[in-house]
């Protein structure tokens, strides 16, 4: 990184011998032919991230070679998204967090912003939610081994509770894909057990899945569109009741974007805005508002309020 930014502060060429007297981290260099290695190493890493690292006469005088890197090759122009699109980037940003995909989407965050792309890890694209990955909390062994199974061809067998606080069923489950839908994720496939298209919650399969059978045994069915199956399973129904919330300035977006504002306010001297949302049928908005923390405070309904505390609550219990 450093040489990334040394080379880019010129509009010449740079010598080697500069670079290791002004570069930090080459100055350590037991001799010339450590040096020579390391600025070798690096030089190379750089062409492999896709960099423009140009070499060239340092100027018309002096025939010493030097380096830079071409600024309108590296360079980008802006990248512009629709809502959909930020929102696709937020959840995959969040999802690096993921030991599943850490190693891969590092390698993938290092060439985006060696190409000048801006990205923030924290995914503060369009979703700020300070509970990590959406629905992915504790998931991640769980979705590496759906994600193998559905990519092997194979049957799983886990334990499932339809509920936060029912109990665990066994389920023998023809997996056909997982998908992201209203910040949870989903498993969709055939339930061998309920002979019937099911989905299920991955924040609500039990950590002991396993795959039985032979590699290959499963075929996703032609033509099935998965996000479309887990709407119509999780789509809510319009309530008519409107709840007012509290948010601090400059936090929960995608919570702000969502709702309709109506004042602003201080709370514990904190300058925010309060808002109107439609409440829907489930637990959804509870689960998002709590996932801000004390970045966003449920004022009305009551009901809404405690559930939001009772979440709240839970976290701190687990932490």
């Amino acid at each position: 990184m450093n040489l990334v930014i040394a080379l880019l502060s010129t509009h010449g060429y740079i010598t080697a011998e500069r670079i290791r007297a002004n570069v930090a981290g080459y100055s350590d260099s037991p001799n010339d032919e450590a040096f020579s290695r390391m600025f070798e190493r690096d030089k190379n890493e750089l062409r492999d991230l896709g960099i423009p690292l140009e070499t060239g006469r340092v100027s018309a005088f002096d025939p010493t070679e030097g380096y830079r890197i071409n600024r309108d090759a590296y360079a980008l122009p802006d990248i512009e998204l629709t809502r959909d699109e930020a929102a696709a980037v937020a959840v995959a940003t969040q999802l690096w967090e993921s030991p599943e995909l850490i190693t891969a989407t590092q390698g993938a965050l290092l060439k985006l912003r060696a190409a000048g792309v801006e990205v923030d890890p924290d995914g503060a694209v369009t979703i700020t939610n300070t509970t990590g990955p959406p629905g992915l909390r504790g998931s991640q062994d769980v979705l590496g081994i759906l994600l193998s199974a559905i990519d092997s061809g194979q049957v799983v067998q886990f334990r499932h509770r339809p509920r936060p606080t029912g109990t665990f069923s066994a389920r023998t489950v023809e997996p056909w894909g997982v998908v992201t839908a209203r910040g949870r994720w989903y498993l969709v496939g055939h339930d061998r057990d309920r002979n019937a298209t099911r989905t299920f919650r991955l924040s609500r399969i039990g950590s002991d899945v396993k795959t039985i059978g032979p590699r290959g045994a499963v075929v996703r069915p032609e033509g099935i569109d998965l996000r479309e199956i887990v709407e119509k399973v999780i789509g809510e129904a319009p309530t008519g009741i409107r709840a007012t919330v509290w948010v601090a300035r400059e936090r929960a977006t995608a919570l702000r974007r969502a709702g309709k504002p109506t004042g602003r306010r201080t709370v514990g001297g904190r300058a925010g805005e309060v808002i109107e949302l439609e409440v829907g049928g489930s637990d959804r908005l509870a689960r998002e508002i709590a996932g801000y923390g004390p970045d966003a405070l449920v004022l009305e309904p009551a009901s809404l309020r405690e559930d939001v505390l009772v979440r709240l609550k839970a976290q701190v219990g687990r932490a």
